[in-house]
């Protein structure tokens, strides 16, 4: 698997644990300049960023120890220019969807208000 395949199964591994969880996905891979969110969901108080991180072992570390300060600087910078292409005021929530996924488990850990502006 290329890195491309590694994070489109990462995606649709998380929306599908959210949705489980009764989270509707409102927007995927939005972009803006050379950076991307992963999942997007909306409630009527809060937008709700996804980072989805997929490893196959967890020899590295843990999936979402990916998400450096400079990753959650470029998808805050995404964040705000969707924010204000839509002329939304909502509250934006920072999540990290983490998951080890091989032959022998899927583990996904869903870490709420991972990081903030």
């Amino acid at each position: 698997m290329n890195t491309v395949e590694i994070g489109r199964l990462g995606e649709e591994l998380a929306e599908k644990f959210l949705n489980s969880k009764g989270v509707q996905i409102t927007a995927r891979n939005v972009r803006y300049k050379k950076f991307e969110i992963d999942l997007i969901s909306e409630t009527t108080e809060e937008v709700i960023v996804y980072e989805v991180k997929l490893r196959h072992t967890r020899k590295l570390g843990e999936p979402w120890r990916a998400v450096t300060r400079t990753k959650q600087r470029q998808i805050i910078t995404v964040a705000d220019h969707f924010q204000k292409q839509r002329n939304s005021i909502k509250n934006v929530r920072f999540d990290i969807i983490s998951i080890i996924h091989n032959e022998f488990e899927t583990d996904i850990e869903h870490i709420q208000y991972a990081f903030a502006p």
